[in-house]
């Protein structure tokens, strides 16, 4: 969608030389093109009959919580290590160099739920991919929605076939 484009800056080389960083701030600052992000999400899987929304920490949060709200559903948080004080799921992904780990809370998703997945990236796909295994020990993955896709990266590959994807741009 062009309005989200033009709405995102882009940073040549951070967090380091040679990324082009796709910044999102200065399309979350501008109270239309929020409403029309979150609008777009929620309308996309109204009728999927969708209990939790999930999102991934942080800027998932920034998206989820609100989708949530339109949804007339409930939030699930998917954090980083060690930030939930409950018994957690946690699943382990490979990063460039190393692992990294995220956690959910066990009792946050009743078995058989339906949970749509948000995050405002997907890039390489491995903390999507990790994301959706932590719903699928608790819950139903219902869909799975990104605010902007890196399509080079190849993500999407990492990500199961058979649930509906929305991604709102692509680079």
């Amino acid at each position: 969608m062009q309005f989200i484009k033009d709405s995102i800056r882009s940073v040549p080389d951070y967090p380091k030389k040679g990324i082009l960083f796709r910044d999102i701030t200065t399309a979350i600052k501008d109270p239309v093109v929020m409403k029309k992000i979150i609008d777009t999400i929620a309308n996309e899987f109204r009728d999927d009959k969708i209990d939790y929304v999930a999102g991934i920490e942080s800027r998932g949060f920034i998206f989820g919580m609100p989708v949530a709200y339109c949804l007339n559903c409930g939030f699930v948080p998917i954090r980083k290590p060690n930030k939930l004080p409950m018994e957690t799921y946690s699943v382990e992904y490979s990063l460039e160099y190393g692992t990294d780990r995220i956690e959910m809370h066990k009792d946050a998703i009743e078995k058989g739920k339906r949970v749509l997945l948000i995050d405002d990236l997907l890039a390489t796909g491995g903390t999507a991919s990790a994301a959706c295994e932590l719903v699928k020990k608790a819950g139903t993955l219902a869909g799975i929605a990104f605010v902007l896709e890196l399509s080079d990266l190849k993500g999407r590959e990492k990500l199961p076939d058979d649930v509906k994807i929305l991604t709102l741009a692509k680079y």
